[in-house]
């Protein structure tokens, strides 16, 4: 039996444009006590609906929150910022005034209410499209989520007032 050794040449170094790791915070992270500003959050959410979807972000524009395959491309996108503060992270309280459900297309983007406030908002660089983006952690289970940012779904309801 012969073994043989194999020399792996290391993988380049990514594009200046691109992060180094998509999961890494940018800019505003949850880290900092100062989430995205709901201005600068519509901002973003206008720019995407002026524009058409590139191919990467047409097969991720879905209605509501999905589930992140193994399969779905994200390398396009980079972080922006977070929604949340680690002060408001461990509220679990969702706002549903209307009977929609965390899953449902029309469900309110309810700043400083879970799942917004874990939430880490996302651009294409080549379209300009915007993505929430969290990660749910269960018992045996790690489940990353995306949506597109619709400004017409995004609200500031007072904490504790549904």
């Amino acid at each position: 039996m012969q073994c043989f050794a194999t020399e792996y040449e290391p993988l380049p170094n990514p594009p200046p444009n691109l992060p180094d790791n998509p999961w890494k915070p940018r800019h505003r992270s949850m880290t900092t006590s100062t989430p995205l500003p709901e201005p600068e959050l519509r901002a973003f959410a206008a720019a995407a609906a002026e524009q058409q979807r590139c191919t990467d972000c047409a097969v991720l524009w879905r209605p509501g929150w999905e589930s992140l395959s193994g399969t779905d491309k994200t390398s396009h996108l980079q972080q922006v910022g977070a929604l949340g503060t680690p002060e408001t992270r461990e509220l679990l309280d969702e706002y549903h005034p209307q009977g929609t459900n965390q899953w449902s297309p029309d469900a309110p983007i309810a700043l400083g209410w879970h799942p917004y406030n874990r939430c880490t908002l996302w651009r294409c660089h080549h379209c300009n499209a915007a993505f929430l983006r969290y990660t749910e952690y269960g018992g045996y289970y790690q489940d990353d989520r995306i949506r597109p940012l619709l400004a017409h779904l995004i609200v500031t309801p007072e904490q504790g007032r549904v």
